[in-house]
């Protein structure tokens, strides 16, 4: 009798639980909450694996591939969107700002190499009038040197002497965790545990926790800065940014010089093409929250936030600089932000420093406003 309640039990959990799973799939975007599947590409270093639920069929993250676009986004995780719906990714801002049809070529761990590649092998081919480059600050310059010395594919661009550079950046950073293949098995398929381990209950209560142990400075990579009457409550994990921005390192120059380049390509493609490249500068949190950080000495880590910010001061003066003297155009969104900064821009975590839907919709209307002037 006790084993026939627990077989029944049993079934109707997996019941329910299924259920669930198939009213989750047709209410919400799988690529809203699903961690999403990627294989190996000789190219690219990754895609995301064929099929997976949420994504068009070049693996990107749209409802479909149009046969057209007046408008290719490329970029990385800034310009897919993560930590935010499909529909709040900021090209999808620009979207429903412009009118226009908006085809998002974003992924993250994605840079220049890819930008590039994609562009030539997909962007071109929809025929647009625009393509915005989301250039994000923190990591683009490591990224295109990795890619290109760590990839045979993009051996052609290197001028240097570097050897065994590993270009799989999406590699485990983290420690690892119980149970680790079934949770990663679960991210990938299913809503409901998303929705339950990973939706705004259970990551408030997490967080709470996570921030009362930064704001006591007992983590040594993350470090908050509160400041209540401007409703600002802001993680910062700097010292890896800060090393990636840091122009005494012949690996940021190189990766630096390797931009430069491709986004000269870009803007030749673009301009035999008859479309135009916008290269839109998407800055880091601490570049963004900048004055508070300033000001505030005592902050823990305060040593390697004023390093992210002077070493980008530094490095974007040389890209304006370089997209001035090339005549490509670009888009600082940094004053924007600024002026936003007390309107909750980012995902309120102390592990994912990406922007919220606030964040994204402040760059949306950022490139809106560009776009609608240059008409």
């Amino acid at each position: 009798m006790i084993m026939l309640k627990a077989v029944a039990l049993a079934i109707s959990l997996s019941v329910s639980l299924l259920l669930s799973e198939f009213v989750a799939r047709l209410l919400l975007n799988p690529a809203d909450l699903l961690s999403a599947g990627v294989v190996p590409d000789n190219v690219l270093g990754i895609t995301v694996a064929p099929n997976s639920s949420g994504f068009d069929t070049w693996g990107f993250r749209n409802k479909k591939v149009p046969s057209g676009a007046e408008v290719v986004a490329i970029g990385d995780s800034h310009t897919y969107g993560n930590t935010a719906a499909m529909e709040d990714a900021w090209p999808a801002v620009v979207a429903r700002q412009t009118g226009l049809n908006v085809y998002n070529l974003g992924l993250g761990g994605y840079g220049p190499n890819q930008y590039y590649h994609l562009l030539t092998s997909k962007g071109v081919t929809l025929h647009p009038r625009w393509v915005v480059c989301g250039l994000y600050m923190g990591d683009d310059f490591e990224n295109a040197f990795l890619m290109t010395y760590g990839l045979d594919h993009w051996s052609y661009l290197r001028q240097g002497s570097w050897t065994n550079v590993d270009a799989n950046i999406w590699g485990l950073s983290e420690p690892p965790v119980l149970a680790a293949g079934l949770r990663n098995w679960l991210s990938e398929h299913s809503m409901v545990y998303r929705l339950i381990l990973h939706g705004p209950l259970f990551a408030m209560l997490k967080e709470g926790i996570r921030f009362k142990e930064v704001t006591e400075s007992s983590d040594p990579y993350t470090t908050a800065l509160i400041v209540e009457e401007q409703n600002i409550r802001e993680a910062f994990r700097p010292i890896g940014i800060a090393e990636r921005l840091d122009e005494r390192s012949g690996p940021v120059r190189e990766g630096m010089r390797i931009t430069f380049h491709l986004l000269t390509e870009m803007d030749h493609v673009c301009k035999s093409e008859g479309c135009r490249l916008l290269v839109v500068i998407i800055p880091t949190k601490e570049t963004v929250f900048s004055e508070y950080l300033e000001k505030n000495p005592q902050l823990h880590l305060h040593d390697a936030l004023m390093r992210v910010i002077t070493n980008e001061r530094s490095v974007k003066g040389t890209l304006t600089d370089f997209l001035g003297r090339t005549g490509i155009a670009y888009l600082d969104t940094l004053p924007m932000l600024k002026e936003s900064a007390h309107q909750q821009l980012y995902a309120q975590t102390t592990r994912d420093m990406h922007p919220s839907k606030n964040g994204y919709r402040v760059i949306g209307e950022a490139v809106s406003q560009f776009i609608h002037s240059a008409k």
